[in-house]
């Protein structure tokens, strides 16, 4: 197995850090603080506890993805897995946002962007795997 360059590990690193303290931050936000949160969005969510705990839900998940995606910066074994789970999260986010875009029509600016931002991160997660492809190919 070709081992992967300092560089590039440390890019893995620095990209799964970035990740992982985004996901936890933004899950953490809605777990604790979700009306300033979605205000930024123009969502009214104050006072709706159906809404609030629909919301915190996904919250809780992005949190533990957040923690396995930092779990690779800590352990190599997993560096892999963690970069998996982050191109998972950030692209099935970005792509459901462009599908509710196509369905339900335009949201806010802010969640456009945040598509365009997750749809980034997880394409960048997807190259960084690259090299586990070739070594998967080369041995299969």
């Amino acid at each position: 197995m070709k081992l992967l360059s300092l560089r590039n590990l440390v890019t893995r690193k620095l990209l799964l850090s970035f990740s992982g303290l985004i996901a936890i931050g933004i899950a953490v936000t809605i777990l604790f603080a979700p009306d300033a949160f979605y205000a930024v969005y123009g969502i009214e969510i104050t006072g709706n506890t159906n809404l609030t705990n629909e919301l915190k839900a996904p919250a809780g998940m992005l949190m533990v993805a957040g923690l396995l995606m930092l779990a690779g910066v800590i352990r190599s074994q997993l560096t892999t897995t963690s970069l998996v789970t982050a191109a998972a999260v950030y692209l099935s986010y970005g792509l459901s946002r462009f599908a509710s875009i196509a369905v339900d029509g335009m949201p806010h600016s802010g969640l456009v962007e945040a598509a365009i931002v997750e749809i980034a991160i997880g394409v960048v997660c997807l190259l960084a795997l690259l090299p586990d492809l070739n070594s998967f190919k080369a041995h299969h």
